[in-house]
């Protein structure tokens, strides 16, 4: 992998489409949840100014904006709030996509996650932190990893769990992922692969970074791309690339 320091306008010359994870690569990493008894606290983060100025800019230059993320619609709206006129927001690891206040449902998960959901309530676990609330994916935050919850998904041969270091993201095999997403969010906008950068930082990005024409890591331990960005450091890895396309675009 190069590093970002190598990325030439003869690659982005024909990109047409910017796919940011958020979590790691725009807002910093971790989620505060709280969860007892029916009363769920969660924190909302908020991107910062200049990121918000930064992909303002970046519309302007003729380059769309989709934001992939296993956040859940309400919350991305909120941290988006100021430049929701300008993204697209593809939540839940590629279930649904917004756009300009249209959704396109991508998943239907009901029948699958049903049983399972009522199934995982009733572990109990000094490390479950709570049940982040989602439409079409059930992810549960924990200090640990939670080897009853492991053992309850693996006994379903129909889906499939990421741990991610704070929670684990339940979804579909095969049919609920990231890069299922962006495979709407190409005929949505009508574009190609070769047309597509993309930057994710997570396990549930490996699929997401190979379909793109062009995929930038931003934690190369956990996933590969082109171009890599260090996750450590002053700016976040998605301030990092916006600031270095618009000074070559």
């Amino acid at each position: 992998m190069e590093s970002i320091t190598g990325l030439k306008e003869k690659y982005i010359k024909t990109i047409k489409m910017l796919v940011f994870d958020v979590d790691g690569v725009l807002v910093p990493r971790g989620t505060r949840i709280k969860q007892v008894g029916n009363i769920t606290t969660l924190e909302t983060k908020q991107i910062k100014k200049e990121q918000i100025a930064q992909i303002q800019a970046l519309y302007k230059k003729g380059i769309l904006i989709n934001i992939s993320s296993g956040r859940g619609l309400y919350m991305l709206q909120e941290m988006f709030r100021e430049v929701l006129p300008f993204v697209s927001l593809t939540y839940e690891n590629g279930s649904a996509t917004w756009y300009k206040g249209r959704i396109y449902q991508h998943v239907n998960s009901f029948e699958y996650l049903k049983d399972v959901f009522t199934k995982l309530k009733q572990v109990a676990d000094r490390d479950i932190k709570g049940f982040e609330p989602k439409e079409f994916i059930i992810t549960i935050h924990c200090a640990n990893r939670v080897k009853e919850i492991e053992k309850i998904i693996k006994k379903d041969k129909r889906l499939y769990t990421v741990w991610n270091g704070e929670a684990y993201d339940i979804c579909i095999k095969k049919i609920q992922t990231k890069a299922t997403g962006l495979g709407q969010v190409m005929k949505i906008f009508k574009l190609e692969k070769k047309y597509i950068m993309a930057i994710g930082d997570n396990y549930n990005d490996h699929e997401l970074l190979r379909r793109v024409g062009i995929a930038v890591s931003a934690d190369k331990s956990r996933v590969k791309g082109a171009f890599h960005i260090p996750l450590k450091g002053k700016f976040l890895p998605g301030d990092i690339l916006m600031r270095t396309i618009l000074r070559l675009v």
